[in-house]
């Protein structure tokens, strides 16, 4: 069981920065692949970032690609989500997750395949 709790939302400024964290309970953080997610009123929760258990490899969606960096700290039990430039389309309630090792691409981007989900944190981005 692992239980995950998000930090860091809050208002932030178009074209600013903000961290997101998301803290692990357990010793088994570092077995998981972690994922970034967000859900925006009216619709369907999208992936945002991807990261392998020892954080060689990362993923991202074409959207935040360039602008955001997922990275962890397994000595931490910690995942980060630094949001560089954000646009208002980046407002929403941001999860992160825990998902299976090894995980295919193909269905890093899916929310069934990951088995922990932290309460959220509500971004908004203002103009």
């Amino acid at each position: 069981q692992v239980q995950l709790v998000e930090s860091g939302g809050g208002l932030v400024q178009a074209g600013g920065s903000l961290r997101l964290s998301c803290a692990a309970s357990g010793r088994t953080f570092s077995r998981y692949t972690m994922g970034w997610f967000r859900q925006a009123p009216g619709k369907e929760r999208e992936f945002v970032a991807a990261i392998s258990v020892s954080g060689g490899s990362t993923y991202y969606a074409d959207s935040v690609k360039g602008r955001f960096i997922i990275s962890r700290d397994n000595a931490k039990n910690t995942v980060y989500l630094q949001m560089n430039s954000p646009t208002l389309e980046d407002t929403a309630v941001y999860y992160c997750a825990a998902g299976p090792s090894p995980i295919a691409t193909k269905t890093m981007t899916t929310p069934s395949s990951y088995y922990y989900w932290g309460q959220g944190t509500q971004v908004t981005v203002s103009s």
